[in-house]
């Protein structure tokens, strides 16, 4: 049993030190890397904007009324709004705004079956390019110009900057901080070493005909995007990362959203390392890294949840372990610094210290959406927005 044991503790340090140093390298690697610009495209191309919405009355209209004004040529972009059970009032208020309204309607409703009537409803009218937005999201001015851009320099699929547009609780700073410190690794890191960007569901935008044929057949799963970034690895495709070109999300201020909704992603996680776990390694040997880091990706602990688990394994250490507790400290500054760079500096005041303090409450609910998983796997689990704690 003794040797047990400590086979035990060598694999979870071994486990926590992994996951560390690929946060740290990768926070690091977005310091010191230099912000990719791209220049002012020659062309306009046709751009269509699909904005899928389940029960997202409260937000549509708002997010439509937002997305005509963008700053770019009237003739060439045009919105589409997929409604599922939206309200009869809702739609005659949409059907009176200069875009086109899909009406879908599912047993299970999940965003790539609602995409995909989006495509069958548009397919004879192809464009160039294809925006997908969340129903709550609203882009920055010239948002369009930039994705415009991208797609000049030969991207065939792009990430925006997605951020918080609401800071009305500490815990939805602390939602916009999480959001932060993804785009920091997994987006801004991973371009700085030469990987694809990291999807996030929404602010995105593909080719047109890549996007069709990468939807076909995209079944059931709630993790369209991570579903997509696998097939686009799979064809060896880059994915830009538009930092600093803003796409305006509603962040989470009531832990039961937050707990729904971590217990829908971390039903995706468990989905695709199911799914990938031998196939990653198969592309590995054959050399497809891009592949092989986003089924690595799946490995990893949700971040506030590895503050936890390294929290428990600093106390254990103290108590049971002492002969590994500095190394055990170390781990835990080192991914307290990984996580902190990825803050914006202008986020450093007390505001932030009163979000900080919201850590336990982020816990416990990441606590209760893992046991919430089964669940999540079987049915669709909606995230409303327009909603906030006073």
């Amino acid at each position: 049993m003794h040797y047990l044991g400590l086979i035990l503790q060598f694999v979870i340090l071994i486990y926590l030190t992994i996951q560390v140093v690929y946060l740290l390298f990768f926070s690091v690697a977005g310091k010191v890397g230099k912000k990719k610009a791209f220049a002012k495209a020659a062309k306009n191309r046709k751009i269509r904007i699909f904005i899928p919405g389940y029960k997202e009355d409260a937000v549509i209209i708002a997010t439509a009324k937002d997305a005509i004004r963008q700053d770019y040529p009237a003739e060439l972009f045009e919105v589409v709004i997929i409604a599922d059970s939206f309200t009869e009032k809702t739609l005659n208020v949409l059907r009176a705004l200069p875009i086109k309204i899909v009406e879908v309607s599912f047993e299970k409703s999940t965003k790539g079956k609602a995409l995909q009537k989006a495509i069958d409803a548009t397919i004879t009218d192809p464009v160039d390019i294809v925006v997908i937005l969340d129903a709550d999201n609203h882009m920055a001015p010239g948002f369009l110009n930039a994705v415009n851009n991208a797609f000049e320099a030969g991207y065939e699929a792009v990430q925006g900057h997605r951020t918080a547009k609401n800071f009305q609780t500490p815990f939805a700073l602390l939602d916009a901080c999480t959001e932060e410190i993804n785009n920091h690794i997994f987006r801004r890191g991973h371009v700085a070493v030469g990987l694809p960007s990291a999807l996030i569901g929404s602010g995105m935008a593909f080719n047109w005909s890549l996007f069709v044929n990468l939807l076909a057949d995209i079944g059931d799963t709630s993790g369209e995007d991570k579903e997509l970034e696998f097939r686009l690895m799979k064809l060896h495709k880059k994915i830009a990362f538009l930092d600093g070109h803003y796409v305006y999300d509603e962040k989470v201020a009531k832990t039961e959203v937050f707990s729904k909704q971590r217990s829908r992603w971390l039903a995706m996680q468990i989905e695709f390392l199911e799914k990938y776990f031998v196939e990653g390694w198969v592309m590995l040997f054959k050399g497809n890294v891009s592949f092989f880091n986003k089924v690595f990706q799946t490995y990893l602990l949700p971040r506030v949840m590895l503050v936890a688990v390294l929290v428990l394994w600093v106390a254990f250490t103290f108590f049971f372990v002492p002969s590994l507790l500095y190394y055990s400290l170390g781990l835990f500054v080192a991914l307290a610094i990984a996580l902190l760079m990825g803050i914006p500096a202008k986020w450093y005041n007390r505001k932030l210290l009163a979000a900080f303090l919201q850590i336990p409450v982020a816990i416990f609910s990441i606590l209760i959406a893992a046991l919430n998983i089964g669940k999540a796997r079987k049915k669709f689990i909606h995230t409303p927005h327009g909603e906030t704690d006073h």
